[in-house]
């Protein structure tokens, strides 16, 4: 299959899913959406298990990616990790899956894919990656303060003390996660995260 019309099904899972429950999401119909037939989607997927795997991978990558253009963005260390907060905390707001996988809280209504690898017999390389392990909450607080941390030290960025940056990064995660629960108030997140920046603490 290519990976349009793999992309064009998980649109249509994504979709799916913002009107009912997994549970009553039915393949035939996210097939029907896609343009493609029942029998191609169970051959991409091998199932609801592996497309609810597929389709949680690529928010959590999706999620990581807009990390990344965050801290590729000009601008002072505290105002990259301030779009990176504030990214966290959008994307948790606007996406139900990126919640769940930030939080570990997964509700009814949504694909519960074990987060343990299963066997796999997927032909399709994607496919076979989404078999793996999904990340947990902690894995993903890992990625993201690490991906942070390499941003801001690597050589050319701008100068901030290295000592402390993994912890600093490591909070402005927790932080971010944390306005996921209750949103931050006039000020916004950029204070917060100021705040706890070295040498970026307010006087």
């Amino acid at each position: 299959m290519m990976p349009a019309a793999r992309e064009s099904l998980l649109d249509a899972a994504y979709t799916a899913l913002a009107r009912r429950p997994w549970s009553a999401v039915r393949m035939v119909d996210v097939a029907a959406a896609a343009g493609v037939s029942r029998q191609t989607l169970y051959n991409e997927f091998g199932g609801k298990d592996g497309l609810a795997r597929a389709l949680v991978r690529r928010e959590a990558d999706g999620f990581l990616a807009g990390v990344d253009r965050a801290l590729a963005a000009a601008g002072a260390p505290h105002e990259r990790l301030t779009a990176v907060a504030e990214w966290t905390i959008g994307a948790a707001r606007d996406n139900a899956l990126v919640k769940a996988l930030l939080t570990g809280c997964w509700s009814e209504w949504l694909p519960a894919p074990a987060p343990a690898a299963v066997r796999s017999v997927a032909v399709v390389p994607a496919q076979r990656r989404a078999d793996g392990p999904l990340p947990s909450p902690a894995d993903l607080l890992t990625l993201v303060r690490d991906r942070a941390v390499a941003a801001l030290a690597a050589p050319g960025a701008s100068p901030v003390d290295t000592a402390d940056l993994a912890g600093a990064c490591e909070l402005v995660v927790r932080l971010a996660l944390s306005c996921v629960a209750a949103p931050p108030g006039e000020r916004g997140v950029g204070e917060l995260v100021r705040a706890v920046l070295p040498g970026h603490r307010p006087a």
